[in-house]
């Protein structure tokens, strides 16, 4: 097969139960829900879905085609939320096969893919790229593919899509219980987040079901048992989920993602790990609107290292190769854009 494209079966809808228990992962959601200017579709005033809640529905329709068996999702680039998602919306996801290569494992391969997430009016509504770690069926079998593609580094800020009917210029931050706003930010500030999380299995399964992921490193705990780790996997959008929750703390009033410019799952998260966070500010960045303008980030998360009470180095060198790879207690790298309303004037 040459660049397939597959229209996933069984389309995701209505949203209203699965918003309000993704909602108690992050208290962003619980403001959108009570924030009057916030964009509402008339006549029914339906409520936004959280950008991430999306991101996973649309993520979770692609596994049982693209990456059911596989190993580990490695990383992202040019995630786009193009449009916002309503209670009521019914989502189904579209992907294209882009390239593969072989890696030092004779076992498996990586694969490149690019995910579009339609609604109902076949409008998009989130596109992204990822590549994943892919069992193969002859593991002995040399396939010669080296065809791994060149992937924006980030999105432009002509692509990052603001709702035309959003309106922060009444934003209380009395809601958010932070009175720290765009202009509040500086590039090159690092703010490391206090809360800590430990991860449960009965919680990430929950989730990963609740988002449509059917992959098996997730869920078949004798399966996980032969393979390197032993355990199951905690699937990565629940660990994005989680490590944005932990941002919240010191970054109370980013309102909305619009973008992950890249991201890369660093290292596997299993149950009983405890995540933390730090984020760097990356830029600032101005979107000719007097409400509001937008930060470009850099998440990330460790587990079992608390970093306010031991500093820890994204990177360490590899005694064996002489060059520089994530630190083992670093699970996540993120580098998104997100949405802060300006202060008043």
């Amino acid at each position: 097969m040459t660049s397939p494209t597959v229209d996933h079966s069984t389309a995701a809808g209505k949203f209203t139960g699965s918003r309000h228990i993704h909602g108690q992962e992050d208290r962003r959601g619980q403001f959108l829900r009570r924030f009057q200017g916030w964009p509402r579709i008339p006549p029914r005033r339906s409520a936004s879905v959280h950008d991430l809640l999306v991101f996973h529905i649309v993520f979770g329709r692609a596994v049982q085609d693209v990456s059911l068996n596989s190993p580990a999702n490695l990383g992202y680039a040019d995630v786009r939320f193009v449009r916002p998602v309503y209670t009521g919306d019914t989502l189904r996801s579209e992907t294209e096969v882009l390239g593969k290569r072989e890696t030092s494992r004779a076992d498996v391969g990586i694969v490149w893919v690019h995910t579009k997430g339609f609604n109902q009016r076949n409008e998009v509504v989130l596109q992204f790229y990822r590549w994943a770690m892919v069992n193969k069926r002859e593991p002995q079998t040399k396939t010669g593919d080296n065809d791994s593609p060149d992937l924006p580094a980030q999105v432009s800020v002509e692509n990052l899509s603001i709702p035309t009917e959003l309106n922060l210029s009444k934003f209380d931050p009395v809601v958010t219980g932070s009175n720290y706003f765009w202009e509040d930010y500086e590039v090159g500030e690092r703010i490391v987040h206090p809360q800590g999380i430990t991860m449960e299995d009965a919680e990430h399964q929950m989730a990963t079901r609740l988002y449509q992921n059917t992959a098996r490193v997730h869920f078949n705990h004798q399966l996980q048992e032969k393979s390197r780790l032993g355990k199951r996997i905690i699937y990565g959008g629940h660990v994005i989920s989680t490590i944005h929750a932990i941002s919240n703390d010191g970054l109370e009033n980013a309102l909305r993602v619009l973008a992950f410019n890249a991201g890369s799952h660093a290292n596997p998260t299993v149950a009983g790990d405890t995540l933390y966070a730090w984020t760097e500010v990356l830029d600032k960045i101005a979107l000719g609107r007097a409400d509001c303008a937008a930060l470009r980030l850099r998440l990330v998360g460790v587990k079992n290292i608390d970093p306010n009470l031991e500093p820890l180095t994204l990177k360490v060198r590899d005694e064996k190769s002489g060059r520089d790879q994530y630190h083992p207690n670093v699970v996540l790298d993120l580098d998104c854009t997100v949405l802060m309303p300006k202060r008043r004037r």
